[in-house]
């Protein structure tokens, strides 16, 4: 590992904040084996949101017993994980996001000590290789002092993605509530934009890796099939963004996406696919590392953790 000015910052903060805590956390959660290759995911911490910020739009005579049905109290902070995924193939390392960073929630950004954890450095990711622009995605690309993180990495975005937030009038047409999104990922994808790779729906941008358009949540979200020979494993991001009411009422819109209709659809339809082939998922917010399956149950599905 080279010694620098990031590194030297990163062991002293995750020295300081597991001598503090006087624990070890799981940083690395469930690997999966596709032939020659390994997926596992990496936490990057957890978020603190609002109930609103997913229920606000949700019927709310249906909503309670979904919710009781999942252990879930109406109107109590929801504390998604953050799970990024790691692929191992031949020679290269690929991440799937960049986690938060340093600057948008405290219980977040916590990528640095899962990547030691698993025995790798920044400089050994080969390829960042992104779903989509918010905050907890995207923000820890750039480092404390500005500098790209992954600075060794070549970094992948879908071109409708990319054309979204790097557009001048997304920070004026975007909802209020998220402007600051806006202009977080105007200012990062502008710093990386000479590391940046641009894909369309449907190529296989690395060996064994194709893209598959999921919008919604964002207007050029992206999620990832990761096959070798007949085993596969879809990497959906955002696409389906909880384990409780995504899975058990799919169709109904989401506080979370930025267009409702559109992202409902589309997890409707991700749904029925991964639930019929039955092929493994990894969500970046489900819980226990994110990697299950979609089980069909009598008015909906379930998610099926694997750990």
């Amino acid at each position: 590992m080279k010694l620098t000015r990031r590194t030297m910052m990163q062991g002293a903060l995750a020295g300081a904040a597991l001598g503090g805590a006087g624990l070890v956390p799981r940083w690395s959660h469930a690997t999966v084996a596709l032939g020659d290759m390994s997926v596992e995911t990496l936490s990057d911490g957890h978020l603190v949101l609002p109930a609103d910020f997913i229920f606000g739009p949700m019927p709310k005579d249906e909503l309670g017993p979904v919710l009781q049905a999942n252990g879930l109290t109406p109107g109590a902070e929801l504390t998604p994980e953050c799970n990024l995924t790691l692929l191992r193939s031949d020679d290269n390392v690929i991440l799937f996001d960049a986690g938060s960073g340093p600057s948008f929630q405290q219980s977040a950004g916590k990528l640095a000590d899962a990547l030691d954890a698993a025995g790798l450095a920044p400089e050994d990711i080969t390829h960042v290789v992104f779903t989509h622009g918010h905050p907890d995605h995207l923000w820890g690309v750039l480092d404390d002092f500005d500098e790209p993180f992954f600075y060794e990495a070549q970094h992948f975005i879908g071109k409708a993605e990319w054309d979204y937030w790097i557009d001048p009038k997304t920070v004026d047409t975007i909802e209020a509530a998220r402007t600051t999104m806006a202009v977080g990922a105007q200012r990062r994808l502008a710093a990386m934009e000479d590391a940046m790779t641009f894909f369309e729906d449907g190529e296989e941008i690395l060996p064994g890796v194709a893209a598959r358009m999921t919008p919604g949540h964002t207007p050029g979200h992206m999620s990832f099939e990761i096959r070798s020979g007949s085993e596969s494993v879809m990497v959906i991001g955002d696409a389906i963004g909880n384990h409780h009411v995504a899975f058990a009422r799919p169709g109904w819109h989401s506080g979370s996406d930025q267009d409702r209709e559109l992202g409902s659809a589309t997890r409707t339809a991700l749904m029925d696919q991964v639930a019929s082939e039955q092929m493994r998922i990894i969500g970046f917010h489900l819980p226990g590392g994110g990697i299950g399956r979609a089980e069909k149950t009598a008015d909906g599905y379930r998610f099926v953790q694997e750990s």
